[in-house]
C-alpha cells in the first residue's frame, strides 16, 4: 500500500525506458499537407484556450494498481482545491487505508498496512525520484492537463493520426513529449523519459468529458517502466462534482513510524 499511495502521489515518476514501444509509435507517420499542419506555438495556444473554470473538484474513482508482484483494486476520493491543496483518500471495502495531503509547499501521507507516514517537501521527493516534481505537475496530471506549462517551453511538433506530438527541444536528459488531439487540443498522452537512468512514465487519457467548468478525463492510465520492473495504475472517474464546499481532514494516527528520505 505504501508504494501504491506514493505511486498515486507522484504519478509514478520512479519509472523506466521502453525504446521498443517508442520506436513503434514513431514509425507511424502520416504525410501532412502544409496547410493543415499547425506549428507548435499555435497548437499550444489552442490547448491553452481550453480553460479550467472552477475552484474545487471532487472526484470519486475506481482504481486498479498492478506490478509484477500484486494487483490491488481499491477506490479513491480525490479532492482538489485548485492551486492550493489535494487530498487523496484510498479505501478498501469502505475502510480508509491511506491518505495523502499535497500542497504547493508540502507532501504528507500515511498508510495503515505498515503503520508508516511521510512528511516533507517536494525537494526531498524530487531528489529521491531523480526528477523535478511539484504541486502543479500532480494537479495537472490528475486533471488531464500537460504537466508542464507548455507556453514556457520549446517544442518540435509532428502530426500523425490526427494527434499532435510536441517533443521537448531543450536537450535535457529528461525528455518530455505531449500528445494533443488535433481537433479539440485535449491532452491524450504525455511521456517523461530519463534515458540515462532507464526510466519512463507514460500517462494516457483514453476519453474525456466536457463539463461547463472544465474538460476532464474519464479515465487516467499511468504506466511506469524501469530496467527491471513496471507498474500500472488505472483510475476510472465515476463521479465528478465542481465548486462544492470541501473539507480536507488529515491527521496521522498515533503510533505510526515516520519515513525519512535521505
Amino acid at each position: 500500500m505504501k508504494r501504491f499511495l506514493l505511486f498515486v502521489i507522484v504519478g509514478g515518476f520512479f519509472s523506466s525506458l521502453t525504446l521498443v514501444s517508442c520506436k513503434s509509435k514513431a514509425a507511424v507517420v502520416d504525410v501532412i499537407k502544409p496547410e493543415t499542419h499547425l506549428k507548435s506555438n499555435n497548437v499550444i495556444e489552442n490547448y491553452t484556450n481550453n480553460k479550467t473554470n472552477f475552484s474545487t473538484v471532487n472526484i470519486k474513482s475506481n482504481v486498479q494498481y498492478a506490478d509484477e508482484k500484486q494487483t490491488q483494486n481499491v477506490t479513491a476520493e480525490i479532492k482538489i482545491k485548485k492551486d492550493e491543496q489535494i487530498l487523496i483518500s484510498i479505501r478498501f471495502i469502505g475502510i480508509t487505508m491511506a491518505k495523502a495531503l499535497i500542497t504547493p509547499t508540502s507532501v504528507s501521507y500515511y498508510e495503515k498496512i505498515n503503520g508508516s507516514y511521510f512528511e516533507g517537501d517536494f525537494s526531498a521527493l524530487s531528489q529521491w525520484l531523480g526528477t523535478d516534481l511539484d504541486f502543479s505537475k500532480i494537479q495537472n496530471m490528475l486533471l488531464g492537463r500537460a504537466i508542464d506549462e507548455l507556453k514556457n517551453g520549446k517544442y518540435m511538433e509532428t502530426l500523425a493520426d490526427q494527434t499532435y506530438k510536441l517533443e521537448d527541444a531543450s536537450g535535457n536528459n529528461t525528455k518530455k513529449s505531449f500528445f494533443l488531439d488535433a481537433d479539440k487540443f485535449f491532452v491524450k498522452k504525455q511521456e517523461i523519459t530519463q534515458t540515462a537512468e532507464g526510466r519512463m512514465i507514460q500517462v494516457t487519457y483514453p476519453n474525456e468529458v466536457v463539463y461547463k467548468e472544465a474538460i476532464l478525463p474519464s479515465s487516467v492510465i499511468i504506466n511506469t517502466f524501469q530496467k527491471n520492473s513496471k507498474s500500472e495504475i488505472n483510475l476510472e472517474y465515476n463521479n465528478v462534482s465542481f465548486n462544492e464546499e470541501l473539507s480536507f481532514p488529515y491527521s496521522v494516527p498515533n503510533g505510526y513510524k515516520r519515513i525519512l528520505i535521505k
